[in-house]
């Protein structure tokens, strides 16, 4: 007996072009988010979700790319059951010009000279 094809899994995302700028900053407010936008843009590629690296569990790390999501900074995707993940590098630049660049390169600023330290 065959078995039933099932549809494709996806996942859903805004349009960046109805993502605020609140919406973006309060996402990159977070530490851990910075730094999963942080370590796509430094590998210039998609990654999947167990190769961050963050000390957060998996079920946080999870909360953390749906806030990434909804504010239209990544897009996710599966590859037959891994979830990768993408930074919308190109519709960021055109919604919000410079503000992904900027924030990569003062976030990685600050890994190298923490405030206070």
């Amino acid at each position: 007996m065959a078995r039933p094809r099932t549809a494709p899994r996806t996942v859903e995302h805004p349009a960046v072009g109805d993502v605020s700028l609140q919406q973006v900053l309060e996402a990159l407010v977070d530490p851990v988010r910075r730094a999963v936008v942080s370590q796509l843009a430094g590998a210039g590629t998609e990654m999947s979700c167990g190769t961050f690296d963050v000390a957060v569990s998996r079920s946080t790390l999870t909360h953390h790319f749906n806030v990434l999501r909804e504010a239209g900074l990544i897009r996710q995707y599966y590859v037959g059951t891994t979830k990768m993940n993408a930074l919308r590098t190109d519709e960021m630049q055109e919604r919000f010009p410079g503000l992904l660049t900027a924030l990569v390169e003062a976030s990685a600023r600050e890994d190298r000279h923490p405030a206070g330290r």
